[in-house]
């Protein structure tokens, strides 16, 4: 049975190609990200200007999300997400040229910073579009009865990407300056371009092709709303992310309390991605499906823990050992929420699904920067990270005191569905 072969995913070409693609993207984008908090922070100085940079990729990301979900159940998969790998290449592009010295040397520090959150703010545009289009083709690839498997080993390869991008920012910057990492990363995203030409055109499962756009947007949020299950996965981890977002603040615990320099910046934010993907891989062995909604909850609340650990700890190692921890709890919210998702949508409104999990989820990660940013910039760095942790349990104890439901959420039956055919 699939859900039984740890390998059962891969034995389909095109999800290896898929995989590949993925993989290029997230290095490219997490990289990026990267690059663009140390070159801030260190024009500034100002946590407050590390929170903006997560409120300009926001902003777009949120307010085209359900717009972006329409469009992607409407056009093509592999068409679409061509040409947001190349929206993103033309944004890297950008970057590489405003971080070049012989351009800028005349430029003030402002017209730099604003330039950076101009082309940020492209970014979430693009980003708008990307998750939902990521998202669908991926149902498009495999059978339903590997979809489990298949999340498990995308959500590896993501927090394997997550891993190496944070970590090769931190080195490069030390080796060859932040102009010449922009530049490796535009390569990267070039790579993906060409790794997807491999992958065939897909069908269009919609049978509403050409349906209004309010009706098409009313009916995906109806939709997410109405299952409690999709709904409470998608809450939970929103308000983790959101005020767990010590990640965001990395800069400031490198260079003013650890004082690691950018190689210990590096090690600090590719932590919680190693220990994301080692529970991911561990997990293509041993299951997650039994007891997923308590195994949700206990997931987060760690989560919660291991930030105000890292919030309080004047320790690199500690640092170091807090936020591996932090990635092995997000890496077991991640595993189940995804498979959520994957089973209990319908063909037809992936995209729309998807958004509302941007919405909720993949921009919550931008928002905790900017909530992590400002809270620093009133409480202090240390105080915010902590009171993000305490946040984060809390909402964690009320969602499982008031949902029974939740607690009780197990997968098996739906893995034996759609092992079946169902």
């Amino acid at each position: 049975m699939a859900n039984r072969d740890p390998y059962a995913a891969l034995r389909y070409k095109e999800f290896n190609v898929f995989l590949l693609v993925r993989f290029a993207m997230v290095f490219a984008w997490s990289m990026q990200f990267v690059v663009i908090e140390w070159e801030v922070y260190s024009l500034t100085k100002n946590p407050l200007s590390l929170g903006m940079i997560g409120l300009m990729e926001v902003i777009p990301a949120v307010s085209l999300a359900l717009f972006a979900g329409h469009i992607v159940d409407q056009k093509e998969k592999k068409g679409l997400l061509l040409k947001c790998i190349l929206g993103f290449s033309v944004i890297s592009l950008g970057l590489f040229l405003l971080t070049w010295p012989k351009i800028v040397q005349d430029w003030s520090k402002n017209t730099i910073l604003y330039s950076i959150y101009f082309l940020v703010f492209l970014g979430g545009i693009v980003r708008a579009f990307l998750g939902p289009t990521i998202f669908s083709l991926f149902a498009l690839i495999v059978p339903k009865k590997v979809y489990p498997n298949a999340a498990t080993w995308s959500s590896s390869v993501w927090q394997m990407a997550a891993v190496l991008g944070p970590a090769l920012a931190g080195f490069s910057i030390n080796l060859i300056g932040v102009h010449w990492s922009m530049c490796l990363i535009f390569a990267f995203s070039l790579m993906a371009l060409l790794i997807l030409t491999k992958i065939k055109k897909k069908p269009i499962l919609n049978p509403n092709i050409g349906e209004p756009v309010i009706k098409s947007l009313k009916e995906g949020v109806k939709f997410v709303f109405g299952t409690k299950i999709i709904l409470g996965a998608i809450t939970l981890d929103m308000v983790a992310v959101l005020f767990g977002g010590a990640i965001a603040l990395l800069p400031i615990y490198a260079q003013d309390i650890l004082k690691v320099g950018p190689e210990g910046f590096g090690i600090l934010r590719a932590a919680p991605a190693v220990g994301a993907l080692i529970i991911m891989f561990t997990s293509a062995y041993f299951p997650l499906n039994k007891h997923a909604g308590l195994k949700l909850l206990g997931s987060i609340f760690g989560f919660g823990l291991c930030i105000i650990a890292f919030g309080l700890s004047t320790s690199f190692w500690i640092s170091v050992i807090a936020l591996f921890f932090s990635g092995v709890t997000d890496g077991i919210s991640m595993i189940i929420r995804q498979t959520i998702l994957q089973l209990r949508t319908p063909d037809h409104m992936r995209g729309r699904v998807a958004s509302v999990n941007s919405m909720f989820v993949g921009s919550s990660n931008e928002l905790g920067a900017f909530e992590s940013g400002l809270t620093a910039k009133l409480m202090g760095t240390v105080t915010a990270v902590v009171f993000g942790g305490c946040m984060t349990l809390i909402t964690v104890i009320f969602t499982g005191a008031i949902s029974p439901t939740f607690r009780k959420l197990d997968l098996r039956k739906d893995l034996e569905e759609h092992e079946n055919g169902i």
